[in-house]
């Protein structure tokens, strides 16, 4: 039987949407609220492991290099599979005091992976990387 995910998407993009308020905000706590116990973040050069972790990250960054910074998101795909379980691929980055457009050199691709548990659009994994450039040969 086919699953009509209409309102699921609705219900993912609110959920990322109120996580990008969160950010402007600066509200670490809001942020992760949407993240599972056991959500995984990886982005270069870190594994955070929990949400507890991704929380105490993202509060210092708030409260130092990332204070008063945005983020920008496009969502490139969305696919579910099974009835409780999405992935999302999106292109975007952090935007700085004073910045309207993330500059190339720091754009990123990231991985969502979301879980819907108690009837609730969560997410349970992470993943970004930048967007590089093609090597000139």
């Amino acid at each position: 039987m086919s699953h009509n995910h209409v309102e699921d998407e609705v219900a993912i993009n609110a959920m990322l949407s109120e996580m990008y308020r969160a950010w402007g905000a600066n509200d670490a706590d809001g942020f992760v609220s949407y993240y599972t116990d056991d959500a995984t973040a990886i982005l270069p050069g870190s594994l955070r492991g929990s949400r507890k972790v991704i929380r105490e990250s993202m509060a210092a960054g708030f409260d130092g290099p990332l204070k008063g910074s945005s983020t920008v998101d496009r969502q490139l795909s969305l696919r579910f599979v099974g009835e409780d379980a999405a992935i999302a691929v999106s292109e975007g980055g952090i935007l700085f005091a004073g910045e309207d457009a993330v500059p190339e050199a720091r754009k990123i691709h990231a991985t969502w992976v979301f879980e819907k548990r108690e009837g609730r659009w969560m997410v349970a994994a992470y993943h970004n990387s930048p967007v590089l450039a093609p090597a000139h040969a």
